[in-house]
């Protein structure tokens, strides 16, 4: 083989095992950065979440596991928040009024989790919910007394929080779906909401 061919071979084997790598670590190009691989592992599998207790807006204990048979949306908020919090109460709504009223509380609800259980107590719940229309049914608006459980919880769903200099926290955000068999199934953006309706719609 002449020198020319003989690079040209070598060039488009590398070219070719470069790119089956890159597909081979992106899961099919669909994974390009650690939170997108980590949403599409969920996807492929999804995870089962910790058994903790959490407390309503109304002083009612319950836990995730008790929606079980029922699809159940997830976020995560802090009530004192006056950004991505406030953004997630209006998307939630959203939510829960593009969903069948017949499906709401049924076989479907919704869930706002706070992960500042030291200020958020049931009447700064109450308030937020009331804010959004949550009625403590259909939605209600928590939080994880123990703060070991609620470490658990924010791991298994992939939320990062952290103190800011202000009294607040720096966190991350988006849309959860639980499925029926008590396993978290999806995560996505929260400018996703109308997209997310009809993903819980075509499971219903």
């Amino acid at each position: 083989m002449n020198p020319v061919k003989r690079s040209v071979v070598t060039t488009t084997l590398v070219i070719s095992l470069g790119s089956w790598f890159f597909w081979w670590g992106t899961d099919g190009f669909t994974a390009f950065t650690a939170e997108t691989a980590r949403r599409v592992e969920i996807l492929h599998s999804p995870r089962p979440l910790p058994a903790v207790m959490l407390e309503d807006q109304d002083g009612n204990k319950f836990s995730l596991q008790d929606y079980e048979g029922r699809l159940l949306a997830v976020d995560f908020i802090y009530t004192s928040c006056t950004t991505l919090c406030q953004s997630m109460g209006m998307i939630f709504k959203q939510i829960r009024d593009l969903i069948p009223k017949e499906s709401l509380g049924r076989d479907f609800a919704l869930i706002s989790i706070s992960f500042d259980p030291d200020h958020d107590d049931t009447a700064s719940l109450k308030k937020y919910g009331q804010a959004y229309g949550a009625d403590g049914k259909i939605w209600r608006i928590a939080r994880v007394p123990d703060k070991a459980e609620l470490k658990s919880l924010l791991d298994a769903f992939g939320i990062v929080v952290i103190p800011d200099e202000f009294g607040g926290y720096e966190h991350n955000t988006a849309l959860h779906l639980v499925g029926r068999d008590g396993r978290l199934r999806l995560i996505t953006d929260i400018d996703k909401a109308a997209p997310f309706a009809e993903q819980v719609v075509s499971l219903l």
